[in-house]
């Protein structure tokens, strides 16, 4: 049985005066699970979260979280949210456990148990004299985290989390993140430009590009769209697309530009494609099977525009 959604946004539309930041956008987030939204800068993934946390309201369309609609509960729903849309203004002259401290007290959080389980669970010390301006950029994002989970919320917002850190840094914010849904039962929604991060940390994905999703599905079904394709490199790729189709019966059939073209149906008989292509006066420089990736099937459903 499939588990409550713990936000849905329901055909919402956000206009900035002359400009459609998002139009009709409608998916929602299962309890308990990882959903990534991707997107190029400008998508609309900020826009989406600032939403979601009552920084910015639809022009049309409702957000609803927990099975409440937002409007009018802000006051109940958002304390159970914790989120990282932006870099907290945290003090560099202070060291961790000061600056949550802060934050503490202006949340009303009293036990200091709330600092030393968030730190812990980012793996940052708790006693640690190092000063927020020493830190590595692994460690300041790790921060940001600890301080969207200190009081243990049901909901992560979390945009961009990743942005800016190097392999080593990536990999370490990716294994908490997972680890704060499998062990911790956290409902997480992630946003990101780099799709093979989001492959490896989310349950279910959507894709937006100006202001509109294009897609949503679990990584599962995301997964059997991609496979395995044919590449032909020729002098003419839309006469070599015109062969395929009229005289060889194929139908899916994409020309990439004037000498790429690419085929999903692997029944086609590559040698006998490319003696085709020869008879027709065809010069032909490659052709060769290869695995499509998240990559390309952005690339196929924006219209060849790439994420970053």
């Amino acid at each position: 049985m499939r588990r409550a959604a713990s936000l849905k946004i329901d055909h919402v539309t956000k206009r900035f005066g002359g400009v459609v930041a998002l139009n009709d956008v409608s998916f929602d987030v299962t309890q308990g699970e990882i959903h990534g939204l991707i997107g190029p800068n400008g998508a609309g993934k900020t826009t989406t979260m600032k939403m979601l946390l009552g920084l910015t309201a639809p022009t049309s369309g409702t957000v609803s979280l927990f099975g409440q609609p937002l409007k009018g509960n802000e006051t109940r729903i958002l304390p159970r949210i914790g989120s990282l849309i932006e870099s907290p203004g945290f003090y560099p002259n202070l060291t961790g456990t000061e600056n949550l401290q802060i934050f503490a007290r202006l949340r009303g959080l009293k036990s200091p148990n709330y600092i030393k389980s968030a730190l812990e669970l980012v793996n940052l010390p708790y006693r640690d004299k190092k000063r927020y301006a020493q830190y590595s950029l692994g460690m300041k994002q790790r921060l940001a985290i600890a301080l969207a989970v200190m009081h243990d919320p049901e909901l992560l917002i979390l945009d961009e989390p990743i942005n800016g850190l190097d392999p080593i840094g990536i990999a370490e914010v990716r294994d908490f993140i997972r680890a704060l849904c499998d062990e911790r039962g956290k409902t997480i929604l992630i946003s990101s430009h780099i799709l093979s991060e989001i492959a490896l940390l989310a349950d279910d994905i959507g894709i937006i590009d100006h202001g509109v999703l294009l897609e949503e599905e679990s990584l599962a079904e995301l997964e059997q769209k991609n496979g395995k394709v044919l590449r032909f490199t020729v002098s003419n790729a839309p006469v070599a697309a015109q062969l395929l189709q009229q005289e060889m019966g194929v139908r899916d059939v994409a020309v990439e530009n004037e000498q790429d073209l690419t085929v999903r149906d692997l029944r086609l008989d590559t040698g006998a494609a490319v003696r085709r292509f020869v008879e027709a006066g065809l010069v032909v420089s490659d052709a060769h099977l290869y695995e499509d990736t998240l990559e390309d099937y952005f690339q196929r459903i924006t219209g060849g525009e790439g994420i970053a």
